[in-house]
């Protein structure tokens, strides 16, 4: 029969825990401990706080799955906690980085542009990171009322009880969707800018383009209800006005710019005038010479 060695057994048959018997003190933590700590715990408080709205409901339309009372969703996989905090901290990490990549953005852009047109490159990354964020913080107040709306209908024939995959996909998605939606004006704006549109179009087009607005914020919403369907819809149309409230201030100083200048009064059917004087030519550069005085020569080969 095969012993363990001195002392092991004693080891095994005492009181004691075993990580404390075996010299590492009382408060060992095993490495799966560790590794979910520091791993899990950005993402836990971003989990933490995306929770809030669901939270907030009142008990009538937010059943407790647990015997303490406390606020919690539930799952139905092994898989579903580490998978959750993962897609949890790739949609924080999204929002939370956006002024970093519209800049990048932007710098992919540049190269095509003029050096006038590169000015407006902090503004161009401010005002985007600006709209993303409000958008994701209508977001984040819109999923609450949508919530109420959704698990109180029919609530005395049946309690709706949310698990954690369910929740968090229509909350990442809303915030995904009003953050992207709300570079509206954005993308208006510098469109008049660059001379694609001009305010007398979109006065002309401004019904049909207010409907549309209405048309895909019923498709882009995930949840189906008309709480965040018409915020969205509302939200857009307001920011739409402002762009183009702006293209109009653009496209008038413009003009006045163009008739101060005299463009706007020449004839399409006369050739614009042209000064017949000569410009002055620079002095030309001396001609590097060789060793023995002579300037170099060049031909077909070289």
């Amino acid at each position: 029969m095969i012993r363990p060695p001195s002392g092991l057994d004693e080891l095994l048959v005492s009181g004691e825990p075993f990580p404390a018997r075996a010299g590492f003190g009382p408060e060992w933590n095993p490495p799966t401990t560790l590794l979910r700590g520091s791993a899990g715990c950005w993402p836990r408080r971003a989990q933490g706080s995306l929770k809030e709205p669901y939270c907030a409901l009142p008990g009538t339309v937010r059943p407790m799955v647990n015997a303490g009372g406390t606020c919690t969703l539930f799952g139905t996989g092994a898989l579903d906690q580490f998978s959750l905090r993962l897609r949890v901290g790739i949609a924080a990490g999204v929002v939370l980085s956006c002024p970093i990549w519209f800049y990048q953005l932007w710098a992919f852009i540049t190269p095509g542009l003029y050096a006038k047109e590169r000015r407006f490159a902090v503004g161009f990354v401010a005002s985007a990171a600006v709209l993303f964020l409000a958008g994701a913080a209508m977001a984040y107040w819109v999923v609450q009322q949508a919530l109420y709306f959704l698990l109180s209908v029919s609530s005395e024939v049946q309690t709706t009880l949310l698990s954690g995959e369910s929740y968090f996909s229509l909350l990442i998605a809303l915030l995904l969707i009003f953050g992207v939606s709300f570079e509206l004006p954005l993308l208006v704006v510098m469109l008049n800018r660059v001379g694609v549109v001009s305010y007398d179009r979109l006065r002309r087009w401004r019904r049909g383009l207010i409907f549309g607005l209405f048309v895909f914020a019923a498709i882009a919403t995930p949840g189906g209800d008309p709480i965040s369907m018409t915020a969205l819809a509302l939200t857009l149309t307001v920011l739409f006005e402002f762009s183009i409230q702006i293209a109009r201030v653009h496209d008038r100083r413009k003009a006045r710019q163009r008739a101060a200048e005299g463009w706007d009064s020449w004839d399409p059917d006369q050739p614009s005038p042209m000064d017949p004087t000569p410009s002055p030519l620079e002095k030309p550069e001396p001609l590097d010479t060789g060793a023995n005085g002579t300037p170099p020569r060049y031909d077909d080969a070289t």
